[in-house]
């Protein structure tokens, strides 16, 4: 549901991150896709792919975060260590099961970016996995896990841990002039995601800069070699290419994604004690 109302924001933000040199505006990026694809189809090219990529990266992460907080804290309130450290294995797993989709979601987005002869011509996510296989062999599924998983991990520990970190802190402190005490309800849930959505997007961004890239090629250039070029040619400025269309990415996906994942929850309870 989150994927699918930010997804505008991630194709431009992974077109912003693989197009080199260029130094293309935000508006110039969704521009260009409008322009070649018309509207609908330019903003949402490759949302068969994000949502894959949910439905494997994000299932598994989520899902299995909880598990694993679980079992590490008991009846007990996790302490910090353990949030991170469960996040952090939770996002590991969660870049694992979710690599093929990345490549697949990475290819789709910025393939308008390439020339056309280089170009992966995609029709939707199935069509991607199958010709990857095809074409690149099983091997193919796993280009750029290293820094995907990297990423995956530093995301879920900035994101999901800082978001139960924030959530437990501001329950039941007082907001400064407004006379409102934080309640575990809707404007709790949305305070600590944004918060999240901020700290996940600065962790986050060189891991995300460099997965993209790595993904983005199909040839033998492994990921110290683009990191290698990337820097020679643009320098390290290039490890936060496209961090505002990330923040405004990141920043309403996180929101939404736990405002869901709550009412979710929530609606899930009440099913199940009635």
């Amino acid at each position: 549901m989150a994927a699918c109302c930010t997804h505008p924001l991630d194709l431009t933000k992974i077109r912003m991150q693989t197009q080199g040199i260029q130094r293309l505006s935000i508006l110039r990026v969704i521009q260009m896709s409008v322009s070649e694809y018309g509207v609908f189809r330019g903003l949402f090219i490759g949302i068969s792919a994000s949502v894959m990529r949910q439905m494997s990266y994000s299932l598994v992460r989520l899902g299995s975060y909880e598990a694993i907080k679980q079992k590490l804290s008991g009846d007990r309130r996790a302490s910090t260590v353990k949030l991170l450290s469960a996040a952090a294995l939770a996002g590991g797993l969660g870049g694992v099961a979710g690599n093929p989709a990345d490549i697949i979601l990475v290819r789709m987005t910025s393939d308008s970016t390439r020339p056309p002869e280089q170009r992966y011509n995609y029709k939707h996510a199935f069509d991607g996995l199958m010709k990857l296989v095809k074409e690149e062999g099983y091997k193919g599924l796993t280009r750029g896990l290293t820094p995907n998983t990297t990423r995956a991990v530093l995301m879920n520990m900035s994101q999901v841990g800082s978001y139960d970190y924030f959530k437990h802190s501001l329950l039941g402190k007082p907001v400064p002039w407004f006379g409102y005490q934080f309640q575990d309800n809707l404007v709790l849930h949305t305070v600590a995601s944004c918060a999240a959505g901020t700290v996940a997007t600065t962790v986050c961004a060189p891991a995300d800069v460099i997965r993209s890239r790595v993904m983005a090629h199909s040839g033998e250039e492994g990921m110290l070699q683009i990191l290698n070029q990337s820097l020679r040619k643009e320098g390290p400025r290039f490890l936060f290419k496209g961090w505002t269309p990330a923040f405004m990415r990141l920043g309403p996906n996180t929101v939404l994604l736990f405002v869901f994942m709550e009412q979710l929850k929530e609606a899930w309870r009440a099913s199940h004690s009635s």
